[in-house]
C-alpha cells in the first residue's frame, strides 16, 4: 500500500487540507494502544499537519457543497482549493490523497490525473487518520471558536434533512405506491367482512344469498331490508334501486322474503347487524373513491404506463421497484419477472425452468395470448414497459400518445401470434407518437413581425445553394480528372513517336 501523503477533511465549515507528517504501520494498528493514541491530540498532532483551510461563505454555500460531496460531485471550490494546495506530481511518484467517500475520491482522480486516493474502505490507515481529524477538528482548524463547528454541524444538518425531505414529498410516485397498497388491504378487509355479513345475516334470510351474488349489493340489500317481514310490495321500488332497477330480481326477493326459513332476529341484533353491514357499504364506496384517486394520479405521474398495462398493474410495478425511478433503470429482463423473486431463486437453486412474468401476468394481454405464446407476448409486454416507463419518468409533459402507441404495437404482436399478421415497426410507431406530440404543442412565434412563413425559404434556399456548390466542385473535379488523363495520352504518343523516329535514323546509318 502506498504511504498516504495528504487528507482532505470535509466538514460543516468548511474543507480542510492536512498533510500526514508521520504514518502509522498497519501491523498492530488494532491495538488498543495504538487507537488510544489517535484519541489524544498531543500524539495525534504530530501524525498530521494543516496545510490549508477553506471555510464556507455562507449557509447557502454550506449546504450546496455538502449536496455535492453526497452526490460524489467535485465542486469548483474543492477544484480550486486542490489546485492550489497540492504539490504537482512527477513522473515517478504521484501524490496520494485520503479521501473519505468513495464517490468523491473517483470524482477527484478523474480531475487530478496525478493524484492517487485512498478511502476508508480501503485502507484502516486512511480510515484511523480521518476518524481522527474528525475528533480533534475543532482544535486543529485555525480561526475557530469553541463551539462553532457543534453549531455548524446543527445548523447544515437540519438544512439538508430538510432538502431531502422536501425533495422526498414532491415525488407524487409515493402517494401512487401508499394508494395501491391501500387498496390491496382494502380488497382483502371488504371480501372478509361480506363473507361475515352473508353468514350473520344469513341466519335471518338465507334466501337472499342465492338470489344476489354481489358482496357490496348484498351489504346494501342487508341494510336496507333490516328485518323481512317488514317487505312488502310498496317496497318493490326502493329493493329494485339497489340492485340496477331490476324488477324482476327486486319481486324475486319480495316473494324469498315471504316464505323464507330463516329464524327470527331480535331487535338489538337487528341493530347490530345493520351498523357491521353499513361499515361495510361505506368501505366498499371508499375503495370506488380511491381507486378514482389512482387513476387521476397515475393518469399524472406514468400516463404511458398506464395506458400500456393498466392504472392498477402499472401501480403495483411501481410499488414494488420503489419508485418510477427505480423501475425506469429497470432493463426489460427484470421488468419482465418483477414479482417473481422467490421462483427465479427456487428455480436458480433447483436448475428448474425460470419463471417467465411476475406482476405483468394480471395484464389482459397474457391472458389472451395462447399457452404457447405467453412467454414470447410477456417479454414483448416488459420490452413495452420498460420504454413507457422511462418516457414518463424523464418527460416534462405528461401524454398519452407513446402509451397509445406501444399498446397497439402489442395488440398487433398479439394479432400476428393468432393469425401471422405482420404488425407495424417500432419505429414507425414511434415516429407517429411523436409527430402527433409535436402536433399538439402550440410553436410560438419569434419576436417582431418575421412569421416562421418566411423563415423556411432561407433554410430551402441556404440547401439548395449548398447542393449547387457540391455539383459544381465535382464537375469541377471530373474536368480535371479528364484533362489529366488526356495528358497522360498525350505523353505516351509523343513517347512513342519520339521512339519510332529513332529506330528509323538507326536504320538509315546502317
Amino acid at each position: 500500500m502506498a504511504s498516504i501523503d495528504y487528507l482532505l477533511h470535509e466538514s460543516s465549515v468548511g474543507y480542510a487540507i492536512f498533510q500526514v507528517v508521520h504514518q502509522a504501520d498497519t501491523i498492530g494498528n488494532r491495538l488498543k494502544e495504538v487507537q488510544d493514541a489517535n484519541q489524544d491530540l498531543s500524539k495525534f498532532g504530530k501524525m498530521v499537519k494543516l496545510v490549508n483551510f477553506a471555510p464556507y461563505r455562507g449557509a447557502a454555500e454550506a449546504l450546496e457543497n455538502i449536496n455535492l460531496v453526497s452526490e460524489g460531485v467535485l465542486s469548483e471550490y474543492l477544484r480550486s482549493n486542490l489546485e492550489l494546495n497540492l504539490p504537482k506530481p512527477s513522473k515517478k511518484k504521484k501524490v496520494v490523497l485520503g479521501v473519505s467517500d468513495k464517490n468523491l475520491a473517483g470524482s477527484i482522480k478523474a480531475a487530478f490525473p496525478g493524484v492517487d486516493c485512498e478511502t476508508g474502505e480501503t485502507s484502516e490507515v486512511v480510515a484511523d487518520l480521518l476518524r481522527g481529524l474528525r475528533f480533534h477538528a475543532p482544535k486543529l482548524l485555525k480561526g475557530l471558536q469553541e463551539g462553532d463547528v457543534e453549531r455548524a454541524q446543527l445548523g447544515l444538518g437540519h438544512a439538508y434533512s430538510r432538502a431531502k425531505v422536501k425533495f422526498s414529498v414532491q415525488k407524487n410516485d409515493n402517494h401512487i405506491i401508499q394508494a395501491i397498497a391501500t387498496l390491496d388491504h382494502l380488497d382483502k378487509a371488504i371480501n372478509t367482512f361480506s363473507m361475515r355479513v352473508r353468514e350473520w345475516y344469513g341466519w335471518h334470510f338465507p334466501e337472499l344469498v342465492r338470489i344476489v351474488s354481489d358482496n357490496h349489493t348484498y351489504a346494501k340489500l342487508a341494510l336496507a331490508i333490516g328485518d323481512k317481514k317488514s317487505l312488502t310490495d310498496e317496497s318493490l321500488h326502493d329493493i329494485a334501486a339497489i340492485v340496477n332497477d331490476d324488477g324482476d330480481i327486486a319481486q324475486a326477493i319480495i316473494d324469498a322474503a315471504r316464505v323464507s326459513m330463516g329464524q327470527d332476529i331480535s331487535v338489538n341484533d337487528m341493530e347490530n347487524v345493520s351498523a357491521f353491514a353499513n361499515r361495510v357499504v361505506k368501505l366498499a364506496e371508499y375503495r370506488r373513491s380511491l381507486f378514482q384517486y389512482l387513476v387521476n394520479k397515475m393518469s399524472i405521474v406514468a400516463p404511458n404506463l398506464a395506458t400500456l398495462i393498466g392504472e392498477v398493474v402499472a401501480a403495483r410495478l411501481i410499488s414494488h421497484a420503489g419508485s418510477l425511478t427505480n423501475l425506469s433503470k429497470y432493463p426489460a429482463s427484470t421488468v419482465q419477472i418483477l414479482g417473481a423473486e422467490k421462483a427465479l431463486f427456487r428455480a436458480l437453486k433447483t436448475k428448474g425452468n425460470t419463471p417467465k412474468y411476475g406482476l405483468i401476468y394480471h395484464s389482459s394481454f397474457i391472458g389472451r395470448a395462447g399457452a404457447k405464446n405467453k412467454g414470447r407476448i410477456s417479454r414483448f409486454l416488459a420490452n413495452k414497459c420498460s420504454i413507457a416507463s422511462r418516457i414518463d419518468n424523464f418527460s416534462e409533459t405528461p401524454s398519452t400518445k407513446f402509451g397509445a402507441a406501444l399498446r397497439q404495437l402489442v395488440e398487433d404482436r398479439l394479432d400476428f401470434y393468432a393469425n401471422g399478421k405482420a404488425p407495424m415497426k417500432n419505429e414507425d410507431a414511434m415516429k407517429s407518437a411523436m409527430d402527433a406530440v409535436l402536433g399538439d404543442i402550440n410553436v410560438a412565434e419569434p419576436d417582431g413581425d418575421v412569421d416562421m412563413a418566411d423563415i423556411t425559404p432561407k433554410k430551402e434556399k441556404k440547401s439548395k445553394d449548398k447542393k449547387d456548390k457540391k455539383e459544381k466542385k465535382e464537375k469541377s473535379k471530373d474536368k480535371e480528372e479528364k484533362e489529366h488523363k488526356k495528358d497522360k495520352k498525350r505523353k505516351h504518343s509523343d513517347v512513342g513517336v519520339e521512339v519510332s523516329e529513332k529506330k528509323k535514323k538507326k536504320s538509315k546509318s546502317e
